[in-house]
């Protein structure tokens, strides 16, 4: 059994509803046993450029050829977006064991056997308390290669 690095935070009733915890999972599903090989903030192959026209995707490229792509989501007074993020290339040969948060989910934490490998500074508020959408929406999607190809 691996190790907690980070304890399980705890919110308060009325400032979520489960979605951020659910969030941390989905995140902790896509990226645990992998590594990661980049890490992009921006829009993804589908044109999403995330929350009012600006760009909340973050992209994490793991070492098994998919993308992770953290969307976030906002409707009204609520959202989630990563402001920022910062890789510990020192780290990224190590495979992830855990997905961790700190500052009532404000700092997301990837982390290996040695430490983060990823941290993410999350902005978010579920505003008037859950009748908007907030969270990470989280796909993972293979990579898609150009072969190069031009036959119909």
């Amino acid at each position: 059994m691996v190790e907690t690095k980070y304890p399980e935070e705890v919110l308060p009733e009325d400032a979520d509803d489960g979605t951020m915890v659910e969030s941390k999972k989905a995140l902790e599903e896509a990226v645990v046993g992998h590594r990661i090989v980049s890490v992009d903030k921006g829009s993804d192959q589908n044109g999403y450029h995330g929350l009012y026209g600006g760009e909340s995707t973050t992209i994490i490229t793991l070492d098994n050829g998919h993308r992770v792509f953290l969307r976030g989501e906002g409707d009204c007074c609520a959202y989630t977006d990563v402001r920022e993020f910062l890789l510990h290339p020192d780290k990224v040969d190590h495979i992830i064991t855990g997905v961790g948060t700190t500052g009532e989910y404000t700092t997301w934490h990837i982390y290996a056997d040695m430490g983060d490998v990823l941290e993410l500074t999350v902005d978010w508020t579920c505003g008037n308390p859950f009748y908007y959408a907030y969270g990470f929406n989280i796909e993972v999607e293979p990579i898609e290669e150009d072969s190069g190809s031009t036959a119909p």
